[in-house]
């Protein structure tokens, strides 16, 4: 089996993404967290298993960096099968699809990432795939003038996406099993925390972890990022292990926050607050405002400032949720809520 992993022109940071794919559980009893999700998953792929068949469609969505990627993987390693990666916004052209569709084997698990930027016309031909195995192509010279029926091996297609609202109503029912993933709670992340540390060959304490686990956002590709930071932060010193204070000034000086907020989260919260005086802003004004992407912070950032009460989105626009005030130990503006 082979895993598509992602290109870049740093050296340091094709070494972080080589290590980044080490650290993924190799089986699926390796995975923490998202327990109802692994116990259901577990009794589809064995149910597949035993009719020899592949296990039905599956749709991942959920913010990034919680392990739709990874359920990907395991879904082909389970199955004994090859796992064949690609993203929405690469399958810019019918025939890109159509000659992936062809190159599958029986079985195979084909990964689209980000499913939610497919072109319509391509989406279009997935519909027909999913349910009939099939596609038509259409011959406009000859003899077999016409369309003319293709049949591909059976598949099973796993689709991931950070905004399930975006997904068309067509494409979503043709998925028969349906995840959505939730960020992970404190426990389960230092538990990531640990293990990664152990597969890096660090010593870390249960401090050390526990500082980490509660400020990556619920996130276990941040909580592996900030574990290699502080790992840098404890080579330089010295320090033979990564405990709770070496954690704790590592990330402060990092500019993360106890609530695991950077600064870009602080920024947004700054401008809600006291740029636009707690009134509802649009979030292209928002983004201007503190100089980011607007789609970088409706994809990256709003998810768990939402999630966690730091920002409420209204008709009139986002304002500062009172966990926000709360955090910042300010007056909550009452009338707003």
């Amino acid at each position: 089996m082979t895993d598509k992993k992602p290109h870049s022109l740093s050296p340091q940071r094709d070494r972080e993404d080589e290590q980044e794919w080490t650290l993924r559980p190799q089986q699926l009893d390796e995975y923490i967290g998202q327990e109802e999700i692994v116990a259901n998953l577990r009794v589809f792929l064995q149910a597949a298993r035993e009719r020899q068949e592949p296990v039905d469609h599956i749709l991942l969505s959920g913010p990034p960096g919680l392990g739709k990627t990874t359920l990907a993987s395991l879904v082909a390693r389970e199955m004994g099968t090859q796992l064949r990666t690609t993203s929405g916004p690469a399958i810019e052209r019918p025939i890109d699809l159509l000659v992936l569709l062809n190159s599958l084997r029986p079985k195979d698990v084909l990964f689209i990432d980000e499913i939610h930027r497919l072109s319509k016309v391509v989406e279009e031909i997935l519909y027909p795939v999913m349910e009939d195995l099939a596609f038509d192509r259409v011959i406009s010279k000859g003899m077999k003038k016409g369309a003319v029926k293709h049949k591909i091996a059976p598949f099973s297609l796993v689709g991931a996406t950070t905004r399930g609202g975006s997904l068309s109503a067509p494409l979503r029912s043709r998925f028969g099993i349906l995840f959505h993933l939730d960020y992970y709670d404190a426990a389960a992340l230092q538990r990531i925390v640990v293990r990664s540390a152990g597969l890096m060959g660090l010593s870390i304490d249960d401090g050390g972890a526990h500082e980490i686990a509660c400020r990556c956002r619920g996130t276990p590709r941040i909580a592996n990022r900030l574990l290699r930071r502080v790992r840098d932060f404890a080579q330089v010193e010295s320090a033979p292990m990564i405990v709770q204070e070496l954690a704790r000034v590592a990330l402060d000086k990092m500019g993360i926050d106890r609530a695991g907020l950077d600064r870009v989260d602080q920024r947004i919260l700054d401008a809600l607050i006291h740029k636009f005086d707690g009134r509802p802003v649009g979030i292209a004004t928002l983004a201007a405002a503190v100089h980011e992407d607007a789609a970088n912070l409706e994809e990256v950032y709003e998810p768990f400032l939402l999630a966690n009460g730091f920002l409420i989105k209204t008709p009139r626009g986002r304002v500062a949720g009172p966990q926000a005030y709360k955090h910042l130990n300010m007056p909550i503006q009452s009338e707003l809520f």
